[in-house]
């Protein structure tokens, strides 16, 4: 996605965002986190505890040259931006799960990540006409524009008739 086509607000506020506010084919591009080393430490040390994201003196030896983020722990940090930015606070039920979560790009302490968005496709729920299904291609990218994460999100949400 190139970010010149991107906008950084959504017509409708997070609080009042239903299911009809998503528009397939909008881009969006949204906050920003830098992430420290002691983040990345005390991510790994509790739940993905390999030396190259939990001991930056080990990692120094290891087959990344230094220490690196949990593919997790990057995922975590997209879920924010979503949730912050883009998730509606007042319609959202939830997820089924995400489709091809891949983690492109190492990232490292001190690296600056954005959000970018495309939404792939909305339609109404075939069970239940009060909520429809949001997919949305979801990016974290680097100073430079380059993805280090990207997964399809697939999200419910209620429809403003429910």
């Amino acid at each position: 996605m190139e970010p010149s086509t991107a906008v950084s607000e959504f017509a409708t506020p997070i609080d009042e965002r239903y299911f009809e506010d998503y528009t397939a084919g909008a881009r969006y591009e949204f906050g920003s986190v830098t992430v420290t080393e002691e983040e990345i430490v005390g991510f790994a040390v509790q739940y993905d505890p390999q030396t190259f994201h939990a001991d930056p003196v080990e990692a120094k030896n290891g087959p990344f040259g230094g220490l690196i983020a949990s593919g997790w722990h990057t995922t975590a940090l997209m879920m924010r931006l979503f949730a912050e930015h883009y998730l509606s606070t007042v319609a959202s039920l939830g997820s089924p799960g995400v489709d091809e979560l891949r983690w492109l790009k190492p990232v490292r302490p001190g690296d600056r990540l954005r959000l970018r968005l495309h939404t792939l496709d909305t339609r109404r729920s075939r069970s239940d006409p009060g909520r429809g299904i949001v997919r949305t291609l979801a990016e974290l990218v680097d100073r430079a524009g380059d993805p280090v994460l990207r997964v399809t999100v697939i999200n419910l949400l209620r429809t403003r008739s429910a």
